[in-house]
Formats: C-alpha cells, sequence, structure tokens
C-alpha cells in the first residue's frame, strides 16, 4: 500500500451537509460526532476525484478508453454489472479540519488551530511518513491565551481579537513558528507568498476555545427561492445553510492498495493493479486539475478548492 496526504484549501465557502437540520440552521454543515469538527467526507472526495479524472482522460484517450482507465483505478460504478468483483485500487479519506480561518480586528482574518488538531496532525502524518513531524505540540494551560508566530500582523503587541473574544498573544514559543513554516510547506509547497502569509496569520488557540471557533466562525447564509412570474419568495422557501468559510484548511490521507481485477480477454485470469500506479494517477490528476469542486451548492460558487497532494 502506498499513502499520501491530501490538502484541501478552500477558496469560496464550503458546504458538506448532513441533508438536513433540527435547529435553526436548516442545512448544517457536517460534523464529527465526539469533536464537534466539520469535516469533508471522504464520498464526496472519491466522487469528485472520479469525475475529474474520467474529464480528463476523455481529452486526452477519447470516451471508451477514458471509462475503462476510471474503473480501472477508481472500481466500477455502483450501477455497473461487475461492481461486487473487485473494489477501487484508491480510497480516499474524510477531510479532517486543520486551520479555521476567523475573523479578527486587526490583519482581517486569523487561520487558527489548537493542540489537539495539531496532535492528531501529528499523529496522521508520521503514519504516512514515519518521524516526518518532530515537533512538539504546545500545550496552552490558560483559555485566555492564544500562541501566535508573528504577532505584528494579527495583534497589537498584546491581544489577538478573533470574533467577540479577546485574547493574550503568546510568541514565545518557537514551535510555533515551526509548526507555520511546517504546514505552510505541505499546504503551499513552492509558493513562497502564501507560504510567508500562511505563517505570518497563525495562531493557536486551546481546545475550548476551538470548539467555540468551530461553532460560531463558520458561515450562515439565508437562501430563498424566487416565484418565476413574479420574482416575490415563494412561500415556506426561506432557509438558513452553514459552510466552512472561505480559506478553510482540512487533510485527509489517499492510499493506493494492489487490487486484482478480472482480465478483459480472460475473466478467469487477473491482472494486478499496481499501488505506484495507482497513486500517480492521482499525482497527475491533482497536477492537471489543481482545483475541483466539492460539497453541494456547486451551482452558485460553493465549494471551489484547490488539491495539494504531498
Amino acid at each position: 500500500m502506498k499513502t499520501k496526504l491530501l490538502f484541501t484549501h478552500a477558496l469560496s465557502p464550503l458546504h458538506a451537509g448532513t441533508g438536513q437540520g433540527i435547529g435553526v440552521i436548516d442545512l448544517p454543515i457536517a460534523r464529527e460526532k465526539a469533536t464537534g469538527l466539520p469535516f469533508l467526507p471522504g464520498s464526496s472526495v472519491k466522487g469528485t476525484s472520479r469525475d475529474s479524472y474520467l474529464t480528463m482522460k476523455e481529452k486526452t484517450e477519447g470516451g471508451i478508453r477514458a471509462r475503462e482507465l476510471t474503473v480501472k483505478y477508481f472500481g466500477p460504478d455502483a450501477g455497473d454489472a461487475n461492481v461486487a468483483e473487485y473494489a477501487s485500487a484508491l480510497q480516499f479519506s474524510d477531510q479532517k479540519l486543520l486551520l479555521l480561518p476567523v475573523r479578527s480586528l486587526i490583519g482581517t482574518f486569523v487561520w487558527v488551530t489548537s493542540p489537539y488538531i495539531l496532535s492528531r496532525f501529528k499523529r496522521d502524518a508520521n503514519d504516512v511518513m514515519p518521524n516526518s513531524i518532530a515537533l512538539m505540540v504546545p500545550t496552552i494551560t490558560n483559555r485566555q491565551n492564544c500562541f501566535v508566530a508573528n504577532p505584528n500582523d494579527i495583534s497589537n503587541g498584546k491581544n489577538v481579537y478573533l470574533e467577540d473574544l479577546d485574547l493574550i498573544a503568546d510568541d514565545s514559543k518557537a514551535e510555533v513558528k515551526n509548526w507555520a513554516d511546517k504546514i505552510a510547506k505541505y499546504l503551499f509547497q513552492s509558493d513562497t507568498t502564501w507560504k510567508d502569509f500562511l505563517s505570518r496569520r497563525f495562531c493557536i488557540v486551546s481546545d475550548d476555545v476551538m470548539s467555540f471557533l468551530v461553532e460560531t466562525a463558520t458561515e450562515v447564509s439565508a437562501r430563498i427561492r424566487l416565484e418565476d412570474d413574479t420574482k416575490t419568495v415563494k412561500d415556506g422557501s426561506l432557509w438558513y445553510e452553514e459552510a466552512l468559510p472561505c480559506e478553510t484548511v482540512l487533510y485527509g490521507m489517499v492510499s493506493a492498495s494492489k487490487i486484482g481485477i478480472p482480465k478483459s480477454n480472460n475473466p478467469s485470469g487477473i491482472d494486478y493493479i499496481q499501488p505506484n500506479d495507482a497513486m500517480q494517477q492521482v499525482d497527475d490528476l491533482i497536477r492537471t486539475r489543481k482545483v475541483m469542486q466539492f460539497g453541494g451548492k456547486g451551482t452558485v460558487g460553493r465549494g471551489i478548492c484547490h488539491l495539494y497532494l504531498s
């Protein structure tokens, strides 16, 4: 098996919904049951990647060959007659929250994370590539404090103001700058402008504060449906939907396994897809189609995301 980290950077608000809400928000975003942290389901990532791969190959290989290659690497469609004969060579995990952009009184916005989020990112990254992250995760004992990499851009020298929160800025931890640089390198790779931009707006808050922000700092929009003739609001057609804000950063894993598929010219024989070959298809896809659309409301510009493969 071959595994890499996959990063998603939201270029527009991202609505990966649950279908129906039970509170004030009619269409909430998907959240992890235990932590309450937002996530992008792996099924959405795989489905969009599959469609994008098919479109990419249609331009270079033609329709029939493109279809064959898509089924080969991403597995048969649900309605295919041979759907039970073999699985996909590629597996996509859920995309977990890594950085949440939060409105700031100074510097417009700040990319916020927490010790728990960094701890599990470190665990997952080291599972993919052992010892790839050796940084210590800083501990915040006072929820009024936050660790910043560069206080000049996001604080007045003493305080960071996030939404309605007034936090005390602490730039004494060297590992905070190292974390910012490490994530920026994973995410923006050779783009020095955005790597520097992330480092200057990086902030670590306590897990308690992060729990508050993921509930209150998401984007909630009122939507309506109009009558075709009168262009007035249709009765019962006002609803509220939630989205992760533009600039949200998520991460997950994509894995490639050795899978046996029936030979096209000999149903009793087996062809094997090698992990390196399957992973190369994902690499080619992301280099060619860096921007993809995830989640719902795509026709109104939601869910436009930039992908990065480690």
